[in-house]
């Protein structure tokens, strides 16, 4: 009842999907104004370019007119033809001034005041632009005085011309480009979208997608996105988040079946325990047994029964990280070793052929029960490699445990003639529940190995380039100082 309010409260506490815009509709969004701000600019830069083009047009058309009235006999030209080329220009009059004279070639309707004057010799951007939008903001028929350079001997020439034509002129281009400047933007933003949307946006989603339905079940395989081939870093991130979800499935398998062992364990550890106290009560009573030999393995079987009882519960333990920290001290390896041999059935296993190279008088700073797993673990695994191996394939079947110090440090070694670890398993080879490959293995006794190694401060490897399988432990003493106070407390 409690689990289910707590996943209720999580549910409450997720934030709930809104309708707001995703990330293609906020790409259009930011696209299209983006392309306007450009078309803007443009447009500035146009419709200034475009008034500059009509005055020197006008300019152009009067260098043609003024030659023409200049050409008349006497310099007349009758009224009617002066109106009809000033109309043709579309302007009111042309001047000219050749030295120190300044000469009106034709007029008609003059005003009375000439408002604005542009000087087509001096102009710049800045005031081309400015002109145009001050040109564009007014209202009435005003004229503008236009000054530009003459063709021939003459300095320059002058042209009067009203404001509106132009103005509604620039109307009318200001008019044409908005329409062209939104068929460009539409199909600018929309081949921009386009692109960026299948380059990005379809491969976020899809991540996007991958994350909600691996998070809805993380410990499907099903879900594992399969990366694409792309180089880039969109293709960078779907393979390490597939690498990332594989590795989270595999971890949840394996904590999944840690939790099931660890259950399991716990279920039978209580009967395991009444079994195993029956053991015990038929083993002390044959301690009262007078038989020497009775006498010499009665010892050994309770022994036996603690240490069954207390495998069982280093399983369990294992399962839930609660491994007792280790109890050194200085012990003798060789002790140590024939007793994992006796355990181990290899005593009396005359196919298999038991080698000790135990420095004499070795010791190791080590907790005697815990040394003694590791040895167990990996003698067994040693034997059950053989087992694989028949005798009869005439390759010897041995199993050597070798011992030797360097410096403060003990090293020993078990190894043995059986087919070696398979590469694929050395992959995981201390990881529960990855190295078993006999049927009913657990794969749990490296793993327990490399952990009480490594509560030692020590260090366990596989060997490479031996024949079978070779692995090397090494225990560190601890330093003097520790030493001598372990010592103390154990005297006093």
């Amino acid at each position: 009842m409690a689990e289910t309010d707590d996943q209720a409260t999580a549910l409450e506490l997720r934030p709930k999907p809104s309708l707001r815009l995703g990330l293609s509709g906020k790409l259009l969004l930011l696209t299209i104004p983006l392309v306007m701000i450009a078309g803007l600019l443009i447009y500035v830069a146009a419709i200034a370019n475009f008034r500059i083009n009509r005055l020197n047009d006008r300019l152009a058309a009067a260098n043609t007119a003024a030659l023409v009235l200049d050409a008349a006999p006497s310099g007349f030209v009758p009224e009617t033809l002066a109106r009809q080329i000033l109309t043709s220009i579309g302007a009111r009059a042309v001047a000219i001034k050749m030295g120190q004279q300044r000469r009106l070639l034709a007029s008609a309707d003059l005003p009375a005041a000439i408002d604005h004057d542009v000087d087509m010799r001096k102009i710049t951007v800045w005031s081309a632009i400015v002109d145009a939008f001050e040109l564009m903001l007014e209202r009435g028929d005003q004229t503008i005085r236009v000054v530009g350079p003459a063709p021939g001997q003459a300095q320059f020439i002058e042209v009067v011309i009203d404001e509106k034509p132009l103005r509604a002129a620039m109307y009318r281009f200001s008019r044409n480009s908005l329409v062209v400047a939104l068929l460009i933007a539409a199909l600018t933003a929309g081949l921009v979208y386009l692109a960026l949307h299948y380059l990005f946006v379809r491969p976020m989603r899809r991540l996007t997608a991958s994350l909600v339905g691996f998070h809805e079940n993380p410990e499907s395989s099903a879900r594992i996105i399969v990366p694409s081939q792309r180089g880039d870093e969109i293709g960078v991130a779907e393979r390490e988040l597939s690498d990332m979800q594989r590795d989270l499935v595999s971890m949840l398998h394996q904590k999944s079946r840690l939790a099931a062992l660890g259950l399991a364990v716990s279920k039978i550890n209580h009967d395991l325990r009444n079994l195993l106290a029956s053991s015990q009560l038929l083993s002390d009573q044959l301690a009262s047994v007078p038989d020497p030999r009775v006498q010499r393995f009665a010892p050994k079987l309770l022994r036996s029964l603690e240490r069954a009882i207390a495998f069982c519960q280093s399983t369990l333990s294992y399962g839930r990280a609660q491994e007792a920290a280790p109890d050194r001290r200085m012990i003798l390896v060789e002790p140590a070793v024939a007793e994992v041999r006796e355990s181990a059935g290899l005593a009396t296993d005359a196919s298999i052929t038991w080698i000790s190279a135990i420095e004499r008088g070795l010791t190791i700073d080590a907790d005697p029960d815990q040394l003694f797993r590791v040895l167990l673990n990996l003698v067994r695994n040693a034997a059950q490699a053989l087992e694989s191996r028949p005798a009869s394939d005439g390759g010897a079947r041995q199993v050597r445990i070798t011992g030797r110090r360097e410096g403060t440090v003990t090293i020993i070694e078990v190894s043995d003639t059986g087919p070696g670890v398979p590469a694929k398993a050395r992959e995981h080879l201390f990881e529960a529940f990855q190295t078993s490959g006999r049927p009913g293995g657990s794969g749990l006794g490296l793993a327990i190995a490399a952990e009480l190694i490594r509560a030692h401060g020590g260090q366990i490897h596989l060997v490479e380039g031996t024949i079978g399988a070779t692995f090397r432990l090494s225990i560190p003493d601890r330093p003097v100082e520790l030493l001598s106070i372990r010592n103390e407390r154990a005297r006093a």
